[in-house]
């Protein structure tokens, strides 16, 4: 009888039938009871690969899933300092000075997710691999180790250094599943370029979605140390619009963006149900000129080029005025969020565009600007090659600012934009003497991130050095990517390597020379915005250069 009455009243009234909601973009509220067991991120892209030890693998995302999904020996505490992982490791200490020896002991139950060891054969896998890689974040440390043997069935690691290496607590980070990939097709390159396959942390990674922009992670129920309090992390890809919409109606709990001054602005405007808070990454946006090629390898070219920059127009054109354009990189070797970081920038070095200076020094080294505006030598003009890698709005806009501020002083330039891993393995690693000049292969001018992270005694090495062989000289040299190698600082280079000579004295020496060579202009330090929904505990920026996942083991959501 009621429902007979509610007919009749309805069919009464002129007034039209309520709207369905059938569409999430025009919810204001969670249609259900909000899920305390999963957080969802926004970010700006899933795109891979995924190696944490690669420089064309690095990201936002890539940083985030080895913070969650692989084990280190040692992590970073609070104040940047290396603590010993003690749910992977039971201890790790120098044994032995002559020669110098380091043993690692494994927890007996540390697994992958597939049950297999964690266990000496995953770090002899990284040491094989980064000794020898071009394009690799934290080579240098690596090919200081001579050998590697194992006890107690591989839980016992015995590493040992052709000299000594006082940095040795930042190897074997994000250590990776040799068992999976040493015999994978493609080798090293495709080595997580697509997805996870096992997980040796808190959370394993169930799916990894790049077309629809989505990575759910799981608590991995093999993990034998705490459980996570949260069943699940998604990564999720939207633009600005769609993530700081999903965090005003609660379908994103968190963000992580990269913003220029309009997007943080917009941002900030949901506070205070939000709180923000910048995060500096381990990269350095930097403009590499390197010395290849007839042109690049004559100084006074060089010093020409880098007349013609307007240094603050391009820290503009890559950050948008965002939070990273507050973190100017003013020195050679530490970033501005490292401990000891000091601008070491000649006082009036890039201030302004000197096209007078960059006339003078090309007329020095035998140019002679044509009819028609370009500096040419015999008739051939200097045209160079800038690269930038695909797929990162940030460094394609700044190389383009790049390429109009040397037309307007008078030198071609061609913009080449290979994709991340063809530019690191490949247009990068050629040595300059012999490869990297044929048509479409030389790369003169580098638009990149340099890393930032790591042990910082080997940050000059890994960004400066000759590339020396392993210790025991089987293994080839390796170029950096700003193709420079210079016998007279490697002494020094070698010094702060091994510990002989102190980082500051070191940085002494070396922040002039590098300055002065003009091979590498820094910019600035990338710098994420973490945006939390008041729901959320155990979230912070993270540990210096290991970002926000490094606490994702106690993230918990609150009920809404």
């Amino acid at each position: 009888m009621v429902a007979v009455v509610g007919g009749l009243l309805a069919g009464c009234t002129n007034a039209p039938p309520p709207p369905l909601v059938t569409s999430e973009v025009v919810r204001t509220q969670p249609s259900s009871k909000p899920d305390t067991g999963e957080a969802v991120v926004g970010v700006d892209s899933v795109q891979g690969g995924y190696n944490p030890h690669k420089l064309a693998d690095q990201s936002t995302v890539t940083t985030a899933l080895a913070q969650a999904v692989l084990p280190s020996v040692f992590r970073p505490g609070p104040d940047g300092a290396l603590r010993l992982d003690r749910t992977l490791m039971t201890s790790a200490e120098v044994s032995s000075a002559e020669p110098y020896t380091v043993v690692y002991r494994v927890r007996p139950e540390a697994a992958w997710s597939d049950s297999a060891p964690i266990a000496a054969e995953d770090f002899v896998y990284l040491w094989q691999q980064l000794r020898e890689a071009p394009g690799s974040i934290d080579g240098a440390g690596y090919r200081l180790i001579s050998n590697i043997s194992a006890r107690d069935s591989g839980r016992e690691v015995t590493v040992t250094f052709a000299k000594p290496y006082p940095g040795w607590r930042s190897l074997f980070a994000n250590l990776l599943p040799a068992h999976l990939l040493k015999d994978i097709p493609g080798g090293w390159a495709n080595a997580l370029a697509e997805n996870y396959p096992v997980a040796g942390g808190p959370f394993s990674v169930r799916s990894l979605d790049r077309d629809r922009g989505e990575v759910v992670l799981e608590r991995n129920d093999r993990y034998w140390a705490t459980p996570a309090p949260l069943d699940r992390v998604v990564l999720r890809r939207g633009d600005l619009g769609t993530v700081t919409g999903a965090l005003r109606t609660g379908h994103d709990q968190l963000a992580l963006l990269r913003l220029d001054a309009e997007g943080l602005a917009t941002v900030r405007a949901l506070e205070p149900d939000v709180t923000t808070t910048q995060v500096p990454r381990a990269a350095v946006a930097t403009v590499l000129l390197r010395p290849v090629g007839t042109a690049m390898a004559d100084q006074r070219v060089r010093a020409a080029v880098a007349a013609l920059l307007d240094r603050r127009a391009l820290v503009a054109a890559g950050t948008g005025g965002g939070p990273s354009a507050t973190a100017l990189a003013d020195a050679q070797v530490l970033a501005p969020s490292a401990p000891g970081y000091r601008a070491t920038l000649p006082a009036g070095q890039f201030a302004a565009v000197d096209a007078a200076r960059s006339a003078q020094l090309l007329t020095e080294a035998g140019y002679a600007k044509g009819p028609d505006g370009v500096w040419a030598f015999g008739g051939a003009p200097l045209e160079l090659v800038i690269a930038a890698p695909q797929g990162r709005e940030d460094y394609l806009d700044t190389a383009r600012e790049l390429q109009r501020q040397l037309a307007a002083g008078g030198v071609k330039a061609t913009l080449l934009t290979p994709d991340a891993e063809q530019l690191y393995g490949e247009l990068l690693a050629q040595e300059p003497a012999t490869g990297g000049t044929a048509p479409g292969q030389r790369v003169d001018v580098v638009v990149a991130p340099q890393p930032a992270g790591g042990d910082p005694a080997s940050l000059p090495d890994t960004r400066f050095g000759c590339g020396t062989a392993s210790g025991d000289g089987s293994v080839p040299a390796v170029v950096n990517p700003a193709a420079f190698c210079d016998p007279g600082l490697q002494q020094t280079l070698d010094g702060a390597l091994t510990g002989a000579t102190p980082l500051g004295d070191a940085l002494a020496v070396l922040e002039p020379a590098l300055w002065s060579r003009l091979v590498a202009i820094p910019l600035y330090q990338e710098v994420d915005t973490l945006v939390v929904r008041r729901e959320m505990t155990g979230v912070s920026a993270g540990p210096p250069f290991a970002g926000p996942f490094a606490g994702s083991p106690g993230w918990q959501r609150a009920g809404g």
